[in-house]
């Protein structure tokens, strides 16, 4: 009898997964390049020499992470990360990438690697970086990004 009833359920469960996958949502992914994800960091760049925390936070996905430099508070919401960058911004950096590693996959990309930024004063702060980015049908947004100070002097 446990075999007539066991086939049965191998039948539904086999039909319930191939029906699931026949209509089971696919993500298209968006196409992108080294150079096209390389190129985000420099509209991240741009918006800090506006001087305008606002502009740089439009860089961000509403959801997401920074883990900054000189600031020991994650910061997860648009006004955390305004008021981070209020005061960074003072100090006029420029960034200027050392060494970047770019991973890409579905609909994500990371860039990873040392920057350097130049304030005004003419201090350069070395720094290790990673910049995930996450497209959200219309362009690619910073789902996180984790900066620190090279622990190691030059």
């Amino acid at each position: 009898m446990n075999s007539r009833l066991s086939r049965p359920c191998a039948v539904a469960i086999v039909l319930g997964v191939a029906f699931h996958g026949a209509y089971a949502k696919t993500e298209a992914c968006h196409p992108a390049t080294e150079k096209q994800i390389a190129s985000l960091f420099d509209r991240w760049n741009d918006s800090l020499k506006t001087g305008d925390p606002a502009k740089v936070v439009a860089n961000y996905a509403r959801r997401s992470i920074l883990l900054p430099t000189v600031s020991n508070k994650p910061r997860l919401s648009v006004e955390e990360k305004e008021d981070y960058f209020k005061h960074f911004l003072e100090h006029k950096p420029v960034g200027t990438i050392d060494f970047r590693f770019v991973m890409i996959e579905c609909n994500t990309a990371i860039d990873a690697g040392l920057y350097s930024f130049k304030y005004a004063d003419g201090t350069v702060v070395k720094a290790r970086y990673t910049f995930t980015y996450g497209w959200n049908g219309h362009t690619w947004l910073i789902t996180s990004h984790h900066s620190s100070k090279m622990p190691e002097g030059d």
